[in-house]
């Protein structure tokens, strides 16, 4: 079935609202979709400003640098007025991209939209997470947890041990950032809808120019193939952190290290070396559990999702 088909599946309904120190899902509530708008989503750490780079180099002919967090906002971050963040993206006359780190059933999802959801290994994300973590500064904690309108607790400076890091995000699901598992399986149970598309972090690494052509395929965006080399250099992990300041400018007030510890080692299995086996184990087990055999093994290595 194409995304074009006139007689489309039921579309997924929104069933609560996801509200937190960082995110706040009512933002979604009547927002007015265009035909093509693109979704770019993610747990987090998992691709997502990798993804936003594509989908921009894909969409800007020639375009060195696209400043992807103006153009492409998080719309479920509830720092910047959401008055603000719709009147900008209403301007856009261009193809519009945005991101969301929600799951399915407190997302606002549209017919009309395009969905790239980008999936990795819960370590991996976990160590990327927490890095990210640990860069946040005072600034970054103010806006965070003082922006009125917070629900819930407010986010805690992380723990220096990791291993302890690991299990309380396992205890808590993704604690002490949002639910790890239930993100990715409702993605993975609308894997069949035609307006999605599921990627995997070990598959843009190990073939980033095949992963792109699949997003421009399933985007309808033709490149000439004169444009190819200069648009997949410009998405390498090397071109994004040489240019992680024009990438993601706003960063350097928020995190020690600026955007280029944002834009951190774009790498897997360093969990593998600080872990302990049994934690390591248990995530497994959970995985299973929660996700399902096709599922966990899926989020664990890439490949296809059929």
């Amino acid at each position: 079935m194409s995304a074009h088909d006139a007689t489309p599946p039921a579309w997924p309904l929104k069933q609560r609202e996801l509200q937190n120190h960082h995110m706040d899902s009512t933002r979604w509530n009547g927002f007015a979709f265009r035909d093509g708008d693109i979704v770019i989503a993610t747990w987090a750490k998992s691709g997502t400003t990798w993804m936003q780079q594509i989908v921009a180099q894909l969409l800007f002919d020639d375009a060195d640098t696209v400043p992807i967090m103006d153009l492409a906002p998080w719309i479920d971050q509830r720092y910047a007025p959401i008055e603000k963040v719709r009147a900008m993206l209403e301007a856009q006359t261009h193809r519009r991209f945005m991101k969301t780190h929600l799951p399915v059933d407190a997302l606002v999802f549209s017919s009309r939209a395009r969905y790239l959801y980008i999936a990795r290994d819960g370590r991996d994300a976990l160590m990327s997470w927490y890095n990210h973590h640990q860069a946040y500064n005072d600034a970054a904690y103010a806006m965070i947890n003082d922006t009125p309108g917070r629900v819930g607790p407010p986010l805690e400076r992380p723990c220096a041990d990791i291993a302890r890091y690991f299990r309380d995000w396992l205890d808590g699901d993704g604690y002490p950032a949002w639910p790890f598992f239930g993100n990715v399986r409702s993605w993975w149970e609308v894997r069949a809808l035609p307006n999605v598309l599921l990627l995997h972090y070990n598959d843009l690494l190990a073939d980033l120019e095949g992963q792109m052509r699949r997003v421009a395929d399933f985007l309808d965006i033709d490149i000439a193939p004169a444009r190819w080399p200069a648009i997949v250099q410009r998405c390498t992990f090397d071109y994004m952190k040489a240019n992680a300041e024009r990438i993601a400018p706003h960063i350097r007030k928020r995190m020690d290290g600026g955007a280029t510890r944002f834009i951190h080692k774009g790498t897997n299995g360093r969990w593998r070396a600080v872990l302990p086996a049994a934690d390591i184990a248990r995530y497994e087990r959970l995985a299973e559990n929660e996700l399902g055999a096709s599922c966990a093994t899926w989020v664990a290595q890439g490949g296809p999702t059929d």
